[in-house]
């Protein structure tokens, strides 16, 4: 980040300090989104507005582009309560709250209902206390990207053989760095506000997102190939600072919970509605769009092998795992 940037953060940060100091009265919050307009995180977020202002005499804001800094950033400043709300990657707050990882292990969620199975459910209720314990932030809302596609610029990738020599970025989440290795791919760690120059330079090849992320992005710009790889389901919590909701009345709590409850719902609905129509339009801007052969089977049993063992334990152990599958309906591990 600039060291403009860096000014400007804070002088955002500071005035919302003093907007939310006194809460018996109308405040202004701040709500950081990694992404920028058009995708998943901003409709969460003005959704969240929406319901959030209606209710209430108070008001608030969206940054989008990491304006209030990085995703995991904003992790940190909403644990010591210098920022209000942040929308981010689930793989960003597992660091923080590795619990929360059991929903990115690979090919765990397999559909949208199992998302929302999971993350509505007892385990995202437990996984919610986690966070709260381990992080100081409290996730009170859920967005449903879609899986993460495969994007790439160079040829079709429809087996893991056509994955040699591809350049892959990836977050800085080791559940994402395992499963490459495991497809014998060794990823490029780099932070979110890199990607799009990174592709653009030829730095990185290739990066991984759901659909409406590659749409709002306009990666279509610096990518020509997408694979429908399933590995994993892109949930992107809606984050409160644990400290800045304990200093609400109770009614604004409430409404800060019920308008998150809403957000969520109008985030799966969104994702069923307007998948298919991105697909069409990145196909109309020239990407072409294939699937692994056959039915992935290959990616999925050398992720599940190599990758699930070595994060039992950072995700709650195996019990843990074989609880989700149990929810789900599947057989344990």
């Amino acid at each position: 980040m600039s060291i403009n940037n860096r000014i400007a953060k804070a002088l955002i940060l500071a005035s919302s300090l003093i907007l939310t100091a006194n809460t018996a009265s109308a405040a202004k919050f701040n709500i950081a989104v990694g992404d920028g307009g058009g995708g998943t995180q901003e409709a969460l977020g003005k959704k969240f507005i929406e319901e959030f202002t209606a209710n209430t005499n108070h008001s608030a804001k969206l940054f989008l582009n990491g304006q209030l800094g990085s995703e995991q950033d904003t992790i940190n400043d909403a644990a010591i309560g210098t920022l209000d709300f942040s929308i981010l990657a689930i793989n960003n707050v597992t660091p923080f709250s590795p619990s929360v990882g059991v929903l990115t292990l690979p090919y765990m969620i397999q559909s949208l209902d199992d998302a929302i199975t999971l993350t509505q459910g007892k385990l995202g209720k437990e996984l919610i206390e986690n966070t709260k314990r381990d992080a100081g932030v409290r996730i009170i809302g859920w967005a449903y990207s879609g899986f993460r596609v495969l994007s790439n610029s160079k040829r079709p990738i429809k087996t893991l053989a056509d994955l040699k020599g591809l350049v892959v970025r990836v977050p800085k989440n080791e559940i994402m760095i395992e499963t490459y290795k495991s497809w014998g791919v060794n990823p490029t760690p780099m932070a979110w506000s890199e990607t799009f120059t990174g592709l653009q330079q030829g730095v990185i090849d290739g990066q991984d997102n759901p659909y409406i992320t590659i749409y709002a992005m306009k990666f279509d710009e610096v990518q020509k190939y997408i694979t429908n790889v399933r590995y994993l389901f892109s949930i992107e919590p809606l984050i409160v600072s644990e400290s800045v909701f304990q200093d609400q009345n109770k009614a604004t709590q409430a409404a800060i919970l019920a308008a998150g409850k809403a957000a969520t719902a109008f985030s799966a609905k969104s994702l069923v509605s307007g998948e298919a129509k991105i697909k069409a339009e990145l196909t109309k801007r020239g990407m072409e769009i294939t699937d692994p052969a056959n039915g992935e089977k290959e990616w999925i049993e050398k992720a599940t092998k190599a990758v699930w063992p070595k994060f039992y334990k950072s995700v709650g152990g195996k019990d843990k795992v074989n609880d989700a599958l149990t929810i789900l309906g599947r057989d344990k591990v």
